[in-house]
């Protein structure tokens, strides 16, 4: 069972959060998510639970307990649907000016 952790401090280690898990059993994965420009911890992650049974319990004992001195949300991982809230969309080319000096459409230029 994939299972999201949120509300995590924010120097929290994998090492660290894969030992919360591992009281309920074997957590096969275990990933801290981080900002692709600072690396830092964007405060969640998902761990990965081969046995459900386990996984539940891990989400019941430890959804709203303290890691860290932060109350931490634990509940099982939703898939992402397609075409969901959240994901980038391109519509087009990088040029967001309209293509004519940035903005000016070709025509009166009187007001500058």
């Amino acid at each position: 069972m994939n299972i999201f952790v949120g509300s995590l401090p924010f120097r929290l280690q994998e090492a660290e959060l894969s030992k919360e898990f591992e009281r309920f059993g074997e957590a096969s994965s275990v990933k801290i998510i981080t900002d692709k420009m600072t690396g830092s911890s964007k405060g969640f992650g998902f761990v990965e639970m081969p046995n459900d049974e386990q996984a539940q319990a891990a989400i019941s004992a430890l959804n709203g307990s303290q890691v860290g001195g932060r109350d931490i949300v634990v509940n099982q991982a939703q898939e992402r649907k397609e075409g969901g809230g959240g994901e980038r969309r391109s519509f087009g080319g990088g040029n967001r000016g309209g293509g004519y000096g940035g903005g000016n459409r070709g025509g009166n230029n009187d007001r500058w």
